[in-house]
């Protein structure tokens, strides 16, 4: 049974480095060998928000990596579909990491891409993720507005062009996201624990937990982060499916787990508050994109907080194109509904106009 080690604190360069030293990651790296470093840059959002890969969990990765002779490095990300990668690599600092360590950035929305079977169908990977011979996994554990959490299985999801990745919201994400896991494995996962947003991907609100974890099994780095913010297995199901399909495997004992240290003070995982649920009782969604659906529930949020009451029903996803539903449309995929927030995805602002008309 593979194990994570986990690290309590503020500096993410430094646990990271600590980490990775803990684990003796540079004996299972070939020597030569190019090494990828697959962040979470969903959104051009802070890391603080709860959204984003730390930029020091990159530095502490590149160093670590350079103090053990290796130098073949790069990042590759794509952001989600609606958001330039570019503006999220400077807003996020990874352009002034890249800058200092001489380390290459490469936007996977602009990389060629390769056909590859998977357990569910054929899926397009970006060619950069396919031929790295180190894989790092560097994900972000927070909740999900429709899978109820995201860590290192679907921040996958990233190596794909944007074509694929709206097929994803079409085919359901749940059966996507295991089949992409059990073809695309990655070497090494690090955790960003310290902040995440445990309601929404995109982030604002953030829980400081200030912990990381590493492991070689991106399902049982999902199931542990399920574990932390107390889900059961069946709330996040793409993870015993991606184990059945071969991706790795879902059991955690405690035994399983190496503290480095401990929390400076003691305190449970915090839990998510169920606040997306709540919100979105008056939405009827189809294969809605994760850009959109965020878009969506962060104007609910703020129109909840604001009072404004909405009395219409509220469309939303790829299975109402060309439908005519009465209540209100979002996206272009909606269109038709007899009121509709054009954009793809549209902004919360957006979307928070119509609300207030």
């Amino acid at each position: 049974m593979s194990k994570i080690y986990e690290i309590y604190g503020t500096d993410a360069h430094q646990m990271t480095k600590a980490l990775m030293a803990g684990a003796e990651v540079e004996k299972s790296i070939p020597q030569g060998a190019s090494v990828a470093l697959k962040p979470n840059l969903v959104v051009a959002g802070q890391p603080e928000s709860g959204a984003t890969t730390h930029a020091g969990v990159l530095s502490g990765c590149i160093e670590y990596l350079r103090e053990n002779g290796f130098s073949d490095i790069s990042i590759i990300e794509g952001s989600w579909v609606g958001e330039r990668t570019e503006r999220a690599v400077k807003n996020c600092g990874y352009d002034r990491v890249c800058e200092k360590y001489k380390v290459p950035f490469y936007d996977l929305k602009k990389d060629g891409v390769r056909q590859v079977k998977t357990p569910f169908r054929t899926m397009e990977i970006a060619c950069r993720a396919l031929d790295a011979a180190y894989l790092i996994d560097l994900p972000v554990l927070k909740g999900h507005c429709q899978t109820v959490m995201t860590c290192a299985l679907k921040n996958l999801k990233g190596c794909l062009p944007d074509h694929e990745k709206r097929r994803f919201h079409s085919d359901g994400l749940i059966k996507p996201i295991a089949a992409l896991a059990a073809v695309l494995k990655p070497a090494l996962v690090i955790v960003d624990s310290i902040c995440g947003d445990l309601n929404f991907e995109e982030g604002g609100n953030p829980v400081h937990t200030n912990r990381m974890m590493l492991g070689t099994d991106p399902v049982q780095m999902d199931a542990y982060g399920c574990q932390l913010m107390g889900l059961d297995l069946e709330d996040v199901p793409y993870v015993s499916l991606a184990e059945k399909w071969g991706a790795g495997y879902a059991k955690v004992e405690p035994d399983n787990i190496i503290k480095l240290n401990e929390p400076q003070e003691s305190r449970d995982y915090p839990s998510p508050s169920g606040k997306v649920k709540s919100l979105v009782r008056s939405v009827s969604a189809d294969s809605a994109c994760s850009a959109c659906y965020a878009s969506l529930v962060r104007a609910l949020y703020i129109a909840q907080k604001e009072g404004i009451s909405i009395k219409d029903r509220i469309y939303i996803g790829q299975g109402y194109r060309g439908k005519k539903p009465d209540g209100i449309g979002i996206g272009s995929c909606c269109s038709g509904a007899v009121k509709s927030v054009p954009g793809c995805p549209p902004t919360a602002e957006e979307i928070l106009r119509q609300f207030k008309r």
